[in-house]
C-alpha cells in the first residue's frame, strides 16, 4: 500500500467521527432552532395582542349598542306613557261629564225644575213663573258655555231653553251639533225619554260627522231601553259597538246589551 493510500485511510475515520459528533449536538443549542423559536414566540405574543384588541373593540361596540338600545327603549316608554296619559285624561274628562249626568239619572234627581212662587201683583196672591232665558248677547261660544253651565248646575229647564235658543240664533255654529246633543241630554236627565229620543235622533240625522254621534246613538239605545222598546234599543247599541269600537260609548253599549239579554223581550 502506498503512503498516500495509508494517509487517506487514516483521515476518513477522523472526519466521519467529527461529522458524527456534529449530529449529536442538542437542538436546543442550535442557533437556527433558537432563532425560529424566538420568532415563533414573538408571533404568538403579537397574535394575542391583536386578538385582545379585537375583543376590546367588539366589547366596546356591544356596550355602545346596549346603551343606545336602552336609550331608545326609554324614549319609547316615555312616548307610550305620555300617549297613554293623554288618552286617559281625555277618557276621564268624558267620564267626569257623562258620569255626573248618569248619576243624576240613576238618582232620578230633579225630575223637573220646581216652580218658583212669587207675589202676583194683579191678584195679590202667589203664583208660579217660568224660568227665563237671558237675551242672546255675545258670541256663539259665550252662549253655548252659558247653556252648558246651566246644565252642569242642574238647571235643566233653563239649560234646555238656552240650548234651544242657541240653535235658533246660531244654526251654522261649529258648536251646533254639541248644542243639539246637550239639549237632548237636558230631557234625558229628567227622564223625559219620549222627548229626549227624537232630540238625540236629530244629532244622528242632522250631524252625521259629529264627534257626538257615538254618544247620541248610545243615548238613543238607552232611551229605547227605558221605554222598553227592546229591538230598537238593541239595534242602536249594536251600531255603537260595531261602528265605534274601543270607545267609552262602545263599552257602555256592551254593558247595556248584556242587560238587554236578560230582558223578556
Amino acid at each position: 500500500m502506498s503512503t498516500a493510500a495509508m494517509r487517506s485511510s487514516m483521515i476518513l475515520p477522523v472526519v466521519a467521527l467529527a461529522m458524527a459528533g456534529c449530529t449529536t449536538v442538542p437542538t436546543t443549542e442550535d442557533p437556527v432552532y433558537l432563532k425560529l423559536t424566538d420568532l415563533e414566540a414573538r408571533l404568538i405574543r403579537i397574535e394575542r395582542v391583536i386578538d385582545n384588541q379585537s375583543l376590546i373593540e367588539l366589547s366596546s361596540s356591544v356596550d355602545q349598542l346596549r346603551s343606545q338600545t336602552q336609550a331608545l327603549r326609554g324614549e319609547v316608554e316615555t312616548m307610550r306613557f305620555e300617549s297613554e296619559n293623554t288618552a286617559e285624561r281625555q277618557r276621564q274628562l268624558y267620564l267626569d261629564v257623562d258620569g255626573r249626568l248618569q248619576s243624576l239619572e240613576i238618582s232620578q234627581a230633579q225630575v223637573a225644575a220646581a216652580p218658583v212662587a212669587v207675589a202676583d201683583l194683579d191678584n195679590n196672591r202667589p203664583g208660579p213663573i217660568a224660568p227665563r232665558t237671558p237675551p242672546v248677547t255675545g258670541s256663539d261660544q259665550d252662549n253655548y258655555q252659558m247653556a252648558f253651565n246651566l246644565l252642569r248646575d242642574g238647571r235643566y229647564v233653563e239649560s234646555a231653553e238656552a240650548f234651544d235658543q242657541f240653535l235658533t240664533v246660531f244654526p251654522s255654529s261649529p258648536l251646533a251639533d254639541n248644542a243639539q246633543y246637550w239639549l237632548a241630554e237636558t230631557y234625558y236627565v229628567q227622564r223625559q225619554f219620549t222627548t229626549a229620543l227624537p232630540a238625540f235622533q236629530a244629532v244622528v240625522d242632522q250631524y252625521p260627522d259629529s264627534m257626538k254621534l257615538p254618544d247620541a246613538l248610545l243615548k238613543i239605545g238607552f232611551c229605547n231601553y227605558e221605554l222598553q222598546q227592546w229591538d230598537s234599543a238593541r239595534q242602536a247599541l249594536m251600531r255603537v259597538s260595531r261602528e265605534f269600537p274601543d270607545t267609552t260609548a262602545a263599552r257602555l253599549a256592551t254593558q247595556r246589551l248584556e242587560r238587554l239579554a236578560q230582558e223578556p223581550g
